[in-house]
Parts: structure tokens; sequence; C-alpha cells
């Protein structure tokens, strides 16, 4: 074990030579081979260890030993860089080891230097991470997540782990999983009475959250600024290529906000900063996937000021061009994708729609107090994707929260921080994978995630 130790930590990470090599260096890694071409003298090694999307090439000598070399074998190479005819670095190995067998020809799914559709690497979750595309976009997802952290901590926030059960339904939507024990027999000897049996674990009806939002508000109250980064669950019947069943949602709470241009312009500056951050660590992931998507690399949305528009003048601007709509409008629902992508097109950048209907919203945002048919709420559209955050200020006032008509009944701990030193706060939720979608062109948003959940579909 020792040993293994030793050898592992003097091995350099493929995606770090440029950086931290220069010619004649001595070297020693380690990964799997992706193809194989072997001349008169010598074999050439495209070997990827995970850490980037460009291949690595590994010169050895070809004989006996090395002609045993098959794709998709582990391998652990040591041996000094030069520089190839490309101009690249490559490695000229002394000695190349080969750790574990590739066994492609035993049913590996993915065929080396062909490229697979993305339903069909989907069917193989287990081993999509070795598909060149996957991997560029999952490294772009842990630099983003860390963006996110890195910005949200320089901004003095707070980090809060909000819980996964939970006894409320934030959205009220009736979209939410219920959890109880598996073990009938567990159940029964925790039966209490009055307690219906399915609910005999936690005395009550427990779900999948949906947002953290609530449970921010709360800590926001002692702590001023909070956030997450967790996930969320909602059980809808939408296989769209928007949607997922268990996803990641980055929610933040804003102390002592009165000011709804205020949160869209902080979202806006927050946006920016990430996407900056991200092209800084990881344009070359970036712009592979954007690639492999055949999407632009280009993010003009980065270089002007966004737009903000009231819910009704956005809704004259679809009345006025519904011949050009995929969808019809309704007054009682949210816009669909449809028209929540012509606004952002006939915008020209993405657009804040402020200020919407009080019956089209949930029980916690402000309701204004010059017309009670508004509420202080915001949606942030953006291009390709259409919804990315939603947001508001919160209602600040007791009495005015305590008679809403959708107010669930077991939120009086709700109601009562206002009570207590209530203060001003505002926040908003944005779908972390829809991010991805946006900066990196994927179509589907479960490409952008390790392990999708949806309907119908639950691997591993």
């Amino acid at each position: 074990m020792l040993v293994f130790r030793r050898l592992y930590c003097s091995s350099q990470r493929i995606g770090h030579i440029a950086k931290s090599h220069k010619p004649g260096d001595s070297l020693s890694i380690q990964g799997w081979i992706k193809n194989i071409r072997r001349l008169k003298n010598n074999t050439f090694l495209d070997v990827d260890d995970g850490s980037t999307s460009r291949s690595f090439q590994v010169v050895v000598p070809r004989n006996a030993e090395t002609q045993s070399l098959t794709a998709g074998s582990v391998i652990s190479a040591v041996g000094q860089i030069q520089v190839a005819p490309n101009g690249n670095f490559e490695l000229h190995a002394d000695r190349v080891e080969s750790l574990a067998e590739g066994h492609l020809q035993d049913g590996y799914p993915f065929t080396p230097k062909q490229k697979h559709a993305p339903e069909y690497v989907r069917e193989h979750l287990h081993l999509r991470s070795r598909v060149d595309y996957v991997a560029a976009q999952l490294r772009v997802r842990h630099k983003a997540q860390k963006a996110i952290h890195d910005y949200m901590d320089e901004l003095d926030f707070v980090q809060i782990n909000t819980p996964l059960l939970t006894t409320n339904d934030c959205e009220g939507a009736g979209e939410a999983f219920r959890v109880q024990p598996d073990s009938e027999k567990l159940l029964k000897q925790m039966a209490r009475p009055k307690v219906p049996p399915e609910e005999s674990y936690f005395d009550s009806k427990v779900f999948l959250s949906v947002s953290g939002q609530l449970h921010l508000e709360a800590m926001s109250y002692g702590l001023g600024n909070t956030y997450c980064l967790a996930p969320a669950f909602r059980a809808e019947n939408s296989k769209s290529p928007l949607h997922l069943a268990e996803f990641y949602m980055f929610e933040a709470e804003l102390a002592h906000l009165d000011e709804l241009e205020k949160l869209a312009r902080f979202i806006e500056q927050m946006l920016k900063s990430i996407t900056n951050r991200l092209l800084e660590t990881s344009s070359e992931d970036l712009h592979f996937c954007q690639r492999n998507a055949n999407a632009s690399s280009d993010l003009p949305w980065l270089n002007v000021p966004w737009k903000i528009m009231s819910y009704d003048e956005a809704l004259s601007v679809l009345l006025a061009n519904k011949e050009s709509l995929k969808t019809p409008i309704s007054l009682d629902e949210g816009f669909s994708k449809d028209q929540e992508l012509f606004l952002v097109s006939h915008c020209g950048t993405p657009v804040f729609v402020v200020d919407w209907p009080t019956k089209q919203k949930p029980f916690y945002m402000k309701i204004s107090r010059t017309n009670p048919e508004r509420v202080h709420a915001l949606d942030l559209l953006v291009p390709a994707v259409g919804e990315l955050c939603g947001g508001s200020l919160r209602e600040s006032d007791a009495a005015t929260l305590s008679a809403h008509p959708q107010l669930p009944k077991d939120l009086a701990w709700y109601v009562e921080l206002r009570k207590y030193g209530g203060i001003h706060t505002g926040g908003f939720g944005m779908g972390f994978e829809r991010y991805l979608q946006l900066v990196t062109g994927v179509k589907n948003i479960r490409d952008v995630i390790p392990f999708p959940r949806y309907p119908h579909s639950c691997k591993m």
C-alpha cells in the first residue's frame, strides 16, 4: 500500500503538464489508452486520465512487451517530455506498465474514435464518464460550482446546508415526492395513536425538498445573507430537455432588501462574474462542450446590460406578435418556453420580467401595496434556455402573510419569523443544470448532470 501511494502521488495529471513542465523534464503519468497507432519502430498511445479534453501522446518503442497493449487498458508510463511535430508536449516513455486490461472486445459499449449519440451514451451511465464530451461537461460543472462558492464567500454570504427531508412544499404546486420507510414492520413498531400508519416514522407527512428557500429565510433572520447549492426534487410528468426529477438549485436570500431592481442587478452581476471565472479556469473544456453541441462559443450577454420589463409590458409584446408564437397565450399561467425565448429575442439580451400577477405566484412573494393584483417577483429569461432564475421580495408583514389563501397550514413558524424582529428580505433560485446548458450549449439537461433522474428512469 505504501509503494502504491508513493507511485500515485508522483504521477502527474495530464491536464497540468503544459503548465508545470518543460521539454526534457522527467514525468510519470497514469491513464487509459484511448487509441493506438503502431508504426515500424514506435507505438503511439493516446492516453487520457480524465483531467483534460486534449489528447496526450505517449511514444514507446515497438517491441514484444508493448505489442500486448490494447485500447482501453490502464497504464503507467515514465519518461521524458518532448515536443511533438504539432507543437504539443508528448511523453517519450522509458517504461510502460499495464495496470489493468481494457477488455473492449468483451461488450464495452463505446467504440474508440467513434462519436456516439447522447441518447445512446445515456444508456450506459456507469461508463459515460469515459466519453470525452461527458467528462468535459462534468469538469465544467465542478468549476462552475467552485466559482459560485468562491463568489458568494467573497461577498460574505453564509452557505447553509438546507434539509432534503421537509414537511413543506415550498412552491405549493403539489409536485413533491413523499418519503416514508419501506419497512412495514418498522412502521408498525413506531405506530402512535391518531397518527396514520404511513406517517408513523416522523408523525407527519414528509417530502423530498423542492426548494431550500424557506429554510434559507429562517437562517437569514439571524445570519444575514445566506445561500445554498443543493439537490431539489420535482414530481413532474415531463420529459422535456429542460426538466429533471432531481436537480441542483442555487438559491440565495439577501437580508434588508426592499427593492426588486436591486435583486435583479445582483443576479446579473453574479451570473456575469461566475461565467467570467469559468472562462478563466475552464475555457478549453467549455469550448470543447460548445463545439460538440454545435453551439456558438460567443456569449454576447456577458458584455451588455440586461433589460428589465414588467409583466404587463411583456404580455403586450407577446399579444402584438401572437401570430409568430407556437403556443397560445394564457392569462392564468406563466409564459411558455416559446414565449420566453421570443421575449429574449425581442429584447436582444437576457431580460428580467418583473411585477407578476398575484394569482400566478406563490404565497411568500410580497404583494404590491399600490396594486394588490401584482407581486414583486421576477423571472430571468435567457437565450436557448428560457427561464433561468425566479425570485422575489418576500412578504414581510405577518398579517398579510397569514391572510394569504395559499398559505399552507403547517407554516406557522414561517409567519412567526416576522414576529420576532422581522426584516425585509428577497431572494432567488437558479436551476444549476440550466445554467450549465446556457454556457455549454448542451441541448438536453440530462447530459449536464452525472446521473439524470426523470419520469420512467432512475438508473443506478
